[in-house]
């Protein structure tokens, strides 16, 4: 028996347009750069850059202080140009913003296909609501990095 380490199994990931996942990648160090509004806009604009060009439906989002979780339907290419695209040019507007150089995300990113039988809304819930977890607002509308869209 040929035992794989999770790197490896990543090498070879399948998505599936027209299919829901939610996507968690994290900063570099898990350093809280997104406690400055905005580093964090600059996320939401390329978020909103890949939304526009249909390639994907982005359904939630919210940008915590070190990491990002992003509920979307994907629509055109794979989910690892999608996120590659996404992280790579964020990082090149925050480090251009921030007056710094070299990473902004830890390599790899976290992603989870919605099954067809899983509430859809629950899990746009569950991401826009990680603030109220962590204990940074007591109330979501407190929070500036968020959405969700009509499900």
């Amino acid at each position: 028996m040929h035992l794989y380490h999770g790197k490896e199994l990543r090498k070879s990931r399948y998505s599936e347009t027209g299919r829901p996942y939610l996507v968690t990648t994290v900063t570099r160090q898990r350093q809280k750069i997104f406690e400055d509004f905005c580093l964090g806009r600059l996320v939401v604009a390329e978020m909103r850059a890949v939304t526009d060009r249909g390639l994907v439906d982005t359904l939630a989002w919210v940008i915590m202080p070190d990491h990002v979780h992003w509920l979307i339907t994907l629509r055109v290419s794979s989910l690892a140009v999608i996120v590659k695209t996404v992280k790579s040019r964020s990082a090149i507007a925050i480090n251009k913003r921030a007056g710094t150089s070299g990473p902004v995300w830890q390599s790899g990113y976290h992603d989870h296909a919605i099954r067809r039988d899983e509430d859809l809304a629950g899990v746009a819930r569950y991401v826009v609501a990680n603030p109220l977890r962590a204990g940074l607002v007591k109330r979501l509308g407190d929070y500036p990095h968020w959405d969700v869209f009509c499900l």
